[in-house]
C-alpha cells in the first residue's frame, strides 16, 4: 500500500456510502460486493433528485456510487449536484451501460471512475483508489494551507524584522530581502532581487575573498562561517562603509543550497565600545598625569612627561604643551611628544592678530580662555596645516589653556587619528587634566621662585655665590687631575658704591644688569659666570693650561667690559673693573680653596691693576710678558723689524739660487732678538698680520732693489702664518704688499703642510689667487702634516720643502732615508722642485745629491745674513 493511503480497518470505520440507484437488487449487490472485498460501511440509498440532494447535506458520504440513468434523475445531474455540494467527494458511477463517450464526458464533469455492472469485481478497488485519491487531496489542501500559513507567517516577520534578512540561492542571487535591509542598504527590494549579492553589499576589497570562500563551500560543502556569529564591514548603495554583525544558515538541498544571512548595523553599538575606549584612553591620561603632577619637581619634567603618557597611554598621535611668550607674542611649545618634526615651523601660534602666521587654535584658546576643538580637520575651513594634518594621519584635535589665576599662561594641545575624537565627555575629562596641570604648574612655579631666590641673584638672573660654588666643584671634577688647567676670576667693580649713592640704586642696577650682560656675551655658558657679591663676579674659564691664550682671554675681556660706556637713562658711564684670578690646581685643588684665593689675588690688587694673579711668579709671567707686547707693538711703529735673507743653493753647483726671508728684532733695549722669542707672542696678540704684510712689502722692495742695482735678484720666500692665510683679504693683502716691487713679482711664499691641510678646498682657492699675481708656492715641513696625495696634486704649488727634522736624521736612520727618497720621487713625479731645509754636513749634503734633491738650504752654506752681507753675495745681472 502506498504511503499515506488508508487501510480497509480505517476505511471501515469511517466510510459512509451513498449509493443512487433505483433498483435496490442492483444496490444491494454492489453494497455485497464492497463488503466481501472486507469494505463494511453505513451506507444511504436514494433514488430521487431531492433524496440525493438530502443526503449529500446530512449524511456527508465518504464516497457516491451513482448508476448512470434514473427515473426522472439521470447520473450526470447528480454528478453535478455532488460537485457544487461536495466537490471533494469521490464520485464512482456504477452503471449497466455507459458508452466511452459518455464516460469521457463524466470524467471530464468530475467523475472518479466508472464501473459497470457486469465487472463489480473491480468496483471495491476502485472504490478504495478513490477513497485514497481523496485523502490525498485532503492532505494536500492541508499542507497547502499550512504552506500558506507559514509562508504568511514568514512574510509577517521579514515585514517586522528589525534585522536584516538577506536569502541568496546557490549562485549568489538574492532571492529574499526584507524592508530592514532596504533601510539599511539604501536599495528596494525589487533593486536588489536577482542581484549578485557580493555586487551589492560587500565591500569592493572584499568582494573576491567573498567569492572564493562561495565557491569552496559549494565544492567541498564547508564552510568556516556557518553558524557563526561575525563582525564585518559592509557597504550601502551610496558608497559609505560600515559595521554589521553576521549570522549565515545553509538551507536546502546541499547540490543548490540557499543560504539566508541574518545582518545587524551595529554601527552604534562600535560606537559605543569606541566611545568606552576613547574615555579608557583619556583616563588613562589623566590617572598617569596625576601620578606625575604628585611627584613632579619642575615645570619642564611636568611637560616632557605629560605629553608622553598622551602620547603612549592616550594612543594620541602627537601631543605638546607651550607657555605664552608675550613679547613674541606667541605660544611657545616647550614640551611634545609623537611626530613633530617640522611642526612648529609652519604652524599658527600667534597669540595676537597681527602676526604673520594668523591666529590659531593656541592664540583662539589663550584669547578666549576656552577649549578650541576640531573634530574633522580636513573639512574644517578654520584649520590651518590639512598637509600637515594628512601627513600625520590627524583628524582631530583639541587645545585646551592652561589658566593660573585668571590669565591662560599656556596650552595643551592633543591631536587624535579619529575622526569625532573630542566629544563633551572627552572633554570634561581633558579640561579637569588642564586643571589639574595648571594648578602642578602654580605650585611648581611657586616653589621655582623660592628655590631660583635661593640659587640665583633676582638682579642679573645669574647664579649665586651658593650655586656658582656648586657649580666651579663640578667644573673641577670635570677637569681632572690631568695637565689641564682651569682659572677662577673674580671681578670687582671699582667705586661701584660711588655710583650708587651718586645716582641711586636703580641706575646702579641697570649697570650691574649691563655688566653681566657683556660678560655672558664673552663666556657665553652661564653656568661659568656668577654675581657673587654686591660690585663682584666671578667666571670660570677652562683650558687655562695654555697661558698665553688665558692672558689674551683676559686682555678681551678686560677691554670689553672697560672700554665702551655703559648707557643708563641716557646717561653715559665708564668704569674701570680689576680681577683675581686663581689657578686649578696650583693655586687650589677644591673649590672653596680656589675662590679664597681668587679672593685674596683680589684683594692684593691695587687701583689700576687690571688682573692680578694668586701666584707671583705667574703675576711676574704675565707682567713680562705685557711688557714684552707693549715693546712689539712701539717696534712696529718705529720700524725695528728688520729682515735676515738665508740663501738657497743648488743641490749639483752649491750656487745661491734664491733665499728665504726671516724677521729680526732690532731692539734698542734687547739687540737682536731671534724670532722664538717674540713670533709667538706676535701671533696670541694678531700684530703677526701687520709685522707680516711689513715683511711682505720689505722683501718685495729689496727684490726691487736688487735688480734696480743690475744685480742677478734672487727669488725671496716669505713664510705666512696661520692667521695670516687665515683672514678672507689674505689675497688683497698680499697684492698691495707686493705693488711696489717688479713686475712679475719676484717673491714666493713659504706656508706649512699643516696649515694648508685646516681647510683644503677653501685654501685651494685663495692659492690659486696667489699664483694668478705671479707668486710662487712651497709646501713648508712637508712630511710633518697629514695631506693626501690627492689633494696635493690639487694644489698650485711649485715646491716641497722637507723639514730639517727628516734631514738631520736621515743620515742615521734607513727608515727615515727612505721616507726622504720618496718625498723626492713623489714631488717629482707631480713635477714639483724639491728643497732640503737645515743642512748642516757634507754627509747630509752628499746623501741629498743622490737622492736628486734640487735645492737646500742651511748653516753649512750660510746662516741668515743681513740686507748688505746678501747683497754683496749677489752676481752682476748679465
Amino acid at each position: 500500500m502506498a504511503k499515506g493511503q488508508p487501510t480497509k480497518r480505517q476505511m471501515t470505520e469511517q466510510l459512509r456510502i451513498l449509493v443512487a440507484e433505483d433498483m435496490a437488487t442492483d444496490a444491494e449487490l454492489v453494497l455485497m460486493e464492497l463488503a466481501r472485498a472486507g469494505l463494511r460501511a453505513t451506507h444511504r440509498i436514494v433514488d430521487s433528485e431531492k433524496s440525493f440532494v438530502d443526503a449529500l447535506r446530512e449524511f456527508a458520504p465518504d464516497v457516491i456510487l451513482s448508476d448512470f440513468s434514473l427515473p426522472g434523475f439521470n447520473g450526470m445531474a447528480a454528478l453535478a449536484l455532488s460537485r457544487e455540494i461536495r466537490p471533494d467527494t469521490p464520485f464512482i458511477f456504477v452503471s449497466g451501460t455507459i458508452g466511452e463517450e459518455s464516460a469521457i464526458d463524466a470524467v471530464k464533469s468530475g467523475a472518479t471512475d466508472y464501473v459497470l455492472k457486469s465487472n463489480l469485481v473491480r468496483l471495491p478497488s476502485a472504490v478504495e483508489r478513490a477513497l485514497a485519491d481523496a485523502l490525498a487531496r485532503r492532505e494536500q489542501r492541508r499542507t497547502d494551507a499550512q504552506l500558506r500559513e507559514s509562508e504568511s507567517l514568514k512574510g509577517a516577520i521579514l515585514e517586522s524584522s528589525l534585522d536584516c534578512l538577506i536569502t541568496i540561492d546557490h549562485e549568489g542571487k538574492i532571492v529574499e530581502f526584507n524592508p530592514a535591509a532596504e533601510a539599511t542598504f539604501g536599495l528596494r527590494r525589487e533593486q536588489a532581487l536577482g542581484k549578485a549579492m557580493v555586487e551589492l553589499i560587500v565591500p569592493p576589497r572584499l568582494r573576491d575573498a567573498h567569492r572564493r570562500g562561495f565557491a569552496h563551500y559549494l565544492a567541498t560543502g564547508e564552510g568556516p562561517i556557518l553558524g557563526k556569529r561575525l563582525e564585518l564591514e559592509a557597504v550601502r548603495a551610496d558608497g559609505t562603509e560600515f559595521p554589521i554583525e553576521l549570522a549565515i544558515t545553509a538551507i536546502g538541498a546541499t547540490s543548490k543550497p540557499m543560504f539566508t544571512g541574518f545582518i545587524r548595523n551595529i554601527t552604534a553599538r562600535k560606537e559605543f565600545e569606541e566611545k568606552i575606549k576613547r574615555l579608557n584612553r583619556v583616563h588613562a591620561v589623566l590617572s598617569g598625569i596625576n601620578s606625575v603632577i604628585v611627584r613632579a619637581g619642575d615645570r619642564n619634567g611636568l611637560f616632557r612627561e605629560a605629553s608622553r603618557i598622551a602620547i603612549e597611554h592616550g594612543g594620541f598621535r602627537m601631543a605638546w604643551i607651550g607657555l605664552v611668550d608675550k613679547e613674541a607674542g606667541i605660544v611657545k611649545p616647550v614640551a611634545f611628544a609623537g611626530d613633530v618634526r617640522g611642526f612648529f615651523e609652519t604652524a599658527p601660534l600667534a597669540v595676537v592678530e597681527n602676526q604673520p602666521a594668523g591666529l590659531g587654535l593656541a592664540g583662539r584658546a589663550v584669547r578666549e580662555m576656552k577649549p578650541m576643538i576640531s573634530n574633522d580637520v580636513r573639512n574644517d575651513p578654520q584649520r590651518l596645516m590639512r598637509t600637515e594634518m594628512d601627513e600625520r594621519g590627524i583628524n582631530s584635535l583639541a587645545v585646551i589653556p592652561l589658566i593660573v589665576g585668571s590669565e591662560a599662561v599656556g596650552v595643551l594641545s592633543l591631536y587624535a587619528g579619529e575622526l569625532g575624537f573630542f566629544d563633551s565627555e572627552e572633554m570634561k575629562l581633558l579640561v579637569d587634566l588642564a586643571g589639574n596641570i595648571s594648578f602642578a604648574l602654580e605650585h611648581i612655579e611657586s616653589e621655582e621662585k623660592v628655590r631660583y631666590l635661593a640659587y640665583y641673584d633676582s638682579l642679573t638672573g645669574l647664579a649665586n655665590r651658593t650655586l656658582f660654588l656648586e657649580r666651579l666643584g663640578q667644573h673641577l671634577s670635570a677637569t681632572g687631575s690631568g695637565r689641564r688647567q682651569l682659572a677662577l676670576v673674580i671681578v670687582n667693580i671699582e667705586r661701584f658704591k660711588t655710583i650708587n649713592d651718586t645716582f641711586g640704586l636703580q641706575v646702579g642696577d641697570a649697570l650691574l644688569k649691563q655688566v653681566a650682560g657683556r660678560l655672558l656675551e664673552l663666556y657665553r655658558d652661564p653656568s661659568r659666570v656668577a654675581r657673587v657679591g654686591a660690585d663682584h663676579f666671578a667666571v670660570v674659564v677652562p683650558h687655562a693650561e695654555h697661558e698665553d691664550g688665558l692672558i689674551l682671554g683676559l686682555e678681551q675681556s678686560h677691554r670689553r667690559i672697560n672700554e665702551d660706556p655703559y648707557v643708563v637713562v641716557g646717561t653715559e658711564f665708564r668704569i674701570s673693573t680689576r680681577a683675581g684670578v686663581a689657578l686649578f690646581p696650583s693655586d687650589g685643588e677644591d673649590a672653596d680653596t680656589l675662590y679664597r684665593n681668587a679672593e685674596a689675588a683680589l684683594k692684593k690688587s691695587s687701583s689700576g691693576d687690571r688682573y692680578l694673579f694668586y701666584t707671583k711668579q705667574m703675576t711676574e709671567r704675565i707682567a713680562e710678558k705685557l711688557s714684552l707686547e707693549n715693546k712689539l707693538r712701539r717696534a712696529l711703529e718705529e720700524d725695528e723689524f728688520v729682515l735676515y735673507y738665508q740663501p738657497k743653493v743648488d743641490v749639483d753647483t752649491r750656487r745661491m739660487v734664491s733665499a728665504e726671508a726671516l724677521i729680526r728684532w732690532r731692539s734698542p733695549e734687547l739687540g737682536l732678538v731671534p724670532p722664538l722669542h717674540f713670533i709667538p707672542l706676535l701671533e696670541e696678540t694678531g700684530l703677526i698680520l701687520q709685522v707680516g704684510a711689513w715683511a711682505l712689502r720689505r722683501a718685495s722692495l729689496d727684490h726691487r732693489d736688487w735688480a734696480g742695482q743690475g744685480l742677478k735678484a734672487p727669488r725671496i720666500a716669505v713664510n705666512v702664518s696661520p692667521i695670516q692665510l687665515r683672514q678672507h683679504d689674505f689675497v688683497d693683502v698680499l697684492k698691495l704688499a707686493i705693488s711696489d716691487g717688479v713686475a712679475p713679482p719676484g717673491i714666493d711664499l713659504e706656508i706649512t703642510e699643516s696649515l694648508v691641510m685646516e681647510d683644503i678646498q677653501a685654501n685651494i682657492g685663495k692659492l690659486a689667487s696667489v699664483r694668478g699675481l705671479g707668486v710662487n708656492i712651497a709646501i713648508d715641513d712637508f712630511g710633518t702634516g697629514y695631506s693626501s696625495l690627492g689633494y696635493l696634486a690639487k694644489l698650485p704649488v711649485q715646491s716641497l720643502k722637507i723639514d730639517r727634522s727628516f734631514i738631520i736624521a736621515m743620515v742615521d736612520d734607513p727608515d727615515t732615508m727612505t721616507l726622504v727618497s720618496t718625498i723626492v720621487s713623489l714631488a717629482h713625479s707631480l713635477r714639483l722642485k724639491v728643497v732640503a731645509e737645515g743642512v748642516d754636513s757634507e754627509d747630509q749634503a752628499e746623501a741629498l745629491r743622490r737622492l736628486r734633491c734640487d735645492e737646500m738650504q742651511g748653516y753649512l752654506f750660510s746662516r741668515p745674513l743681513p740686507l748688505d752681507a746678501l747683497t754683496a753675495l749677489l752676481e752682476p745681472n748679465g
